[in-house]
């Protein structure tokens, strides 16, 4: 990515300005789970290896690792969502706890499963380990009405003194388009930034400031295939921005970059920063959200906002794991660009 002079000093002073703007995120909570084992020998019992565990953690995934972003960056979050009476729900509150982020607004609800990503990772001793599978554990059923309005209320006090609103939808329930009306009101009458991550539900949004959706997502939404006609992406991609009322599409495409459409201007394609040879991808998608949506609440026009987002996201995929990024690290790969 190439990065002229004059937007250099630009970023690296919005940059300067992550530190403390207050965020509020609504999101899908899920437990990303690494299970480390080191293979001993193979099995007697079926031609399979035999690990010995010898390290566990659990850190948050879905829109907690969003949040969790938002705060290695500098952010003051607030974070309503919900988990489960279980080991990975207090896991991810103990978490939270820990690097100082208050979770008064995160539901425990007896009877929800918290959704659980569970990696297991294996390899020789002092070798790189290698994810053998992963088991996901997910609710029965998604929040239900009563739980997802709480929610909302929650945040509904807090908007005179937040700068954005993050909506992370993993499609557990957290967010639904109809309970967000009254939040996406009064965030508008303040001025709100609010961005939007949707899997599954992209085009059911409307009223959002931005959205930050992958290639795959806009083609599932939009019932078409881009392949590698840039004019489809281009169509689809105004499409979703309109039928969103969005003022701005960042759309993500691995290792292709990002396109940010905006009303009345000519597409930005933007290419990757740094190596195409992604170390892991886990979790990129939430560090674009995060980094998009905190230049925005720090003054940014919503290229340079793409440009930090595409920079953090380099970084990211040359991490393992669920990664999160500093805006140190920003900021030293914008003057290294």
């Amino acid at each position: 990515m190439k990065i002229t002079a004059s937007d250099r000093a630009e970023l690296a002073r919005l940059l300067a300005r992550f530190s403390g703007q207050r965020i509020l995120v609504l999101a899908d909570l899920v437990a990303d789970e690494y299970i480390y084992g080191e293979i001993v020998r193979v099995s007697r019992e079926a031609p399979v290896l035999i690990l010995k565990q010898r390290e566990r953690q659990i850190v948050p995934g879905g829109g907690g690792n969003a949040a969790n972003n938002l705060l290695e960056l500098g952010a003051e979050v607030v974070l309503a969502g919900a988990v489960g009476a279980d080991e990975p729900g207090a896991a991810l509150v103990g978490y939270f706890r820990h690097k100082g982020l208050s979770t008064r607004n995160i539901l425990h609800l007896p009877g929800y499963q918290t959704p659980t990503k569970s990696r297991l990772l294996g390899g020789l001793s002092h070798g790189q380990r290698q994810q053998i599978v992963r088991l996901d554990r997910d609710p029965a059923e998604g929040l239900k009405g009563a739980a997802r309005a709480r929610l909302v209320r929650s945040l509904l006090p807090l908007v005179p003194a937040a700068r954005g609103l993050l909506v992370s939808d993993y499609g557990y329930g957290a967010a639904d388009p109809s309970d967000l009306r009254p939040l996406l009101r009064r965030a508008a009458r303040r001025g709100l930034v609010t961005t939007l991550d949707s899997r599954f539900h992209l085009l059911g949004y409307s009223g959002f400031t931005a959205a930050t959706p992958n290639e795959p997502e806009l083609e599932e939404a939009l019932g078409a295939k881009v392949g590698n006609d840039p004019s489809a992406l281009e169509r689809l991609g105004r499409r979703a921005l309109r039928r969103m009322k969005l003022r701005a599409l960042l759309a993500t495409r691995g290792r292709d970059g990002m396109v940010l459409f905006e009303r009345g201007r000519k597409p930005a394609w933007l290419r990757i920063l740094g190596s195409e040879e992604a170390v892991d991808v886990t979790g990129a998608g939430d560090t674009v959200i995060a980094a998009f949506t905190l230049a925005l609440a720090a003054g940014a026009d919503f290229f340079h906002a793409a440009q930090i987002a595409n920079s953090a996201a380099g970084l990211a995929v040359m991490k393992r794991g669920t990664a999160t990024i500093k805006a140190s690290e920003i900021a030293e790969a914008i003057r290294n660009a």
